[in-house]
């Protein structure tokens, strides 16, 4: 277990305990993956009221931690979460922009990743989930993506529905194992969906995942870095060769 992780660990159980002694709340920056799996590892020792997760709308990947009970605190407290978006003075002479893009924008001012939450783009216009503090320099700052000048503005209704789309996908499996799963939804190799779970770059519910024969069940979000997130929906039916008609819902 690297001193990072153990660090990481220590910092949550901190916090938890500053909010149930303290009687107030605490939060974490944003999490990615890889923060969200060691928090599994420790969390079972929290209280379930106590802790709650949020990244600015439903369906968010990064996410921000909350510490505290509200019944035993006495009221509630929203997460310190703003969206801002970004948007291109005249999309008729904007470049085509993407995720990295967008990110690469924000990284040149000099912000933190911990800072932001998920950056989803739609129609050429950039979503960006931020603490309330970097919200506002982005706001002032970002004026530019790319080569194509923007405006950055605070919203107060995120089109959550929206945000996060997903597209059902039929695949045939030899078996329900997590890298046969893996490798049909993205089309690669058996052999290449198992070297991504070694490499510590797939998770299964926000928990890291080793196990290439881990069977999903219906229901399991699963994160493949690089490639992306889908829902198992399980299977309905075996075609006449044996092999098992599942669902996979794909974010898009």
């Amino acid at each position: 277990m690297s001193d990072e992780v153990e660090l990481l660990k220590k910092r949550f159980r901190e916090l938890y305990e500053k909010a149930d002694r303290g009687g107030y709340f605490t939060f974490t920056d944003f999490l990615g993956l890889s923060e969200q799996s060691a928090l599994g590892e420790v969390s079972s020792k929290f209280r379930g009221a106590s802790v709650t997760r949020f990244g600015g709308a439903v369906g968010a990947e990064r996410i921000m931690v909350r510490f505290g009970d509200p019944e035993e605190i006495g009221y509630d407290l929203a997460f310190p979460i703003k969206c801002v978006k970004i948007e291109p003075l005249a999309q008729k002479f904007a470049d085509k922009l993407t995720h990295r893009d967008f990110l690469g924008a924000l990284m040149n001012l000099g912000i933190e990743r911990c800072t932001l939450g998920d950056v989803i783009i739609r129609d050429n216009v950039g979503y960006v989930f931020a603490t309330e503090e970097i919200a506002k320099f982005i706001t002032g700052e970002l004026s530019k993506v790319k080569r194509t000048d923007v405006r950055a503005t605070e919203i107060d209704d995120v089109p959550s529905g929206e945000l996060y789309k997903t597209e059902e996908k039929r695949i045939q499996l030899q078996s329900e194992r997590l890298d046969a799963v893996i490798a049909k939804t993205y089309s690669l190799s058996r052999d290449d969906a198992q070297m991504l779970i070694k490499r510590s770059l797939v998770f299964v519910n926000g928990k890291e995942t080793l196990s290439s024969s881990y069977t999903p069940k219906s229901g399991d979000k699963i994160s493949v870095r690089g490639h992306g997130r889908l829902i198992y929906l399980g299977f309905d039916s075996t075609s006449r060769k044996g092999k098992l008609n599942a669902t996979v819902s794909v974010y898009v």
